[in-house]
């Protein structure tokens, strides 16, 4: 039987637009999905940009409208890929032009910006689904096996950090991450949304937060990102940051589990550190992203004299996604897990159905963000309710 093919219209064509767009060009190579991406069209306000972006990337004609490629009938598919401020918009006039979506995280600006979009996709019956890529690692979704398997035993506790330093520089300009109009905030819905979806994902719902944010730079010369994480000042006027630059919060779960969680765009000598440790009454488990391919297991179970933490390197046929790239301890990057990502993307679309972390967890990290928020605020413990 012929492959359906699912035609993309993707918006926006800077740092994760050039992610996704070598997921779905490389998608074939490495895996027999059950669907086949076509990159047909990619949307951005600049001519000259998105032209440019679009001849290098492979894809088949741009628009400088993103309206524009939801009136066409030769797409599919809508990847949002926009600053957040516009994913609401998008994602609801996707739905109802019967597109199935793919967005970037957080999923919305606030909880009922992400209420509204969920309601829309459920309501349109189209495929829907959040890019929290690190889902995606080998070593996570084996660290998930293990969990689910019952090797750690009943899970106490999670701690993560994700720190970087890139807005470090007091020069550093005023780019559209630092503005609340534009984002709706800082390192918590850029850093730390991946913390909490990857923290549902691997322990539980979390039923209640205590937080507290801060931020260090409260000036910053205007300017706008120029591809990446990189920018360029275009004035020596002056504009207020007002979004968050470092957050942390406790949190309880649902399942008794405890957690402590930190992010921060203040982490000197860190460029991307997304890491954790989960600890249970069987073992533990440790991650970091820059190690990606391993991951670090204790189990109680091993004699004593020999105890301690193991490294497994996650590249062998029995881990997940690993078979479908090189033999064993040939290690994957940053890039193949939005492969994986775009992999079951495609499976969901070619059975009409929304993959995991769709825009039910995309709702539901936004309920936790939204938590924390308040919680710095109010200055006490606020729990996870609708």
């Amino acid at each position: 039987m012929l492959k359906p093919k699912v035609r993309i219209g993707m918006i926006g064509y800077k740092f994760m637009g050039k992610a996704h767009s070598h997921a779905y060009r490389d998608l074939p190579f490495y895996f027999d999905p059950e669907a086949e991406p076509v990159m047909q069209a990619i949307a951005g306000r600049d001519r000259e940009g998105v032209e440019t972006a679009a001849n290098k990337m492979g894809w088949a004609s741009f628009e400088t409208d993103w309206r524009k490629l939801l009136e066409r009938k030769d797409i599919d598919l809508i990847d949002i890929g926009a600053p957040n401020n516009m994913h609401v918009e998008i994602a609801i006039a996707a739905a109802e032009a019967g597109k199935h979506i793919l967005c970037e995280k957080p999923l919305a600006m606030n909880v009922e910006e992400a209420r509204r979009m969920r309601d829309a996709v459920k309501k349109a019956g189209v495929v829907h689904m959040i890019c929290h890529n690190y889902r995606f690692v080998p070593a996570i979704r084996y660290a998930k096996q293990l969990i689910d398997q019952g090797k750690l035993g009943h899970i106490y506790h999670i701690r993560t950090n994700y720190l970087q330093d890139w807005i470090m520089d007091p020069a550093f300009p005023l780019v559209w991450r630092l503005r609340k109009e534009a984002c709706g905030s800082g390192t918590h819905g850029d850093l730390m949304a991946h913390s909490i979806d990857l923290a549902r994902y691997l322990v539980g719902e979390i039923s209640e937060v205590s937080g507290m944010m801060e931020t260090f730079i409260k000036q910053r010369p205007l300017g706008e990102m120029s591809g990446g994480l990189l920018a360029k000042t275009e004035s020596d006027l002056m504009g207020t940051v007002d979004v968050d630059d470092a957050v942390a919060f406790m949190a309880k779960f649902e399942n008794g589990a405890v957690g402590v969680f930190e992010a921060t765009r203040f982490g000197k000598g860190n460029r991307n550190s997304n890491r954790f440790e989960i600890n249970g009454s069987k073992g533990s488990i440790r991650w970091d992203v820059q190690q990606m391919n391993e991951l670090e297991l204790y189990l109680e179970e091993d004699p004593q004299g020999i105890q301690g933490f193991r490294k497994i390197s996650c590249t062998e046929t029995v881990h997940p996604y690993s078979e479908a790239y090189w033999p064993a301890g040939h290690i994957i990057g940053y890039e193949h897990t939005f492969i994986n990502l775009a992999h079951e993307l495609m499976r969901g679309v070619a059975h009409g159905e929304s993959p995991s972390p769709n825009f039910d967890d995309g709702y539901r990290n936004q309920l936790v963000l939204q938590a924390v928020s308040d919680s710095a605020v109010l200055k006490k413990w606020v729990s996870i309710s609708e």
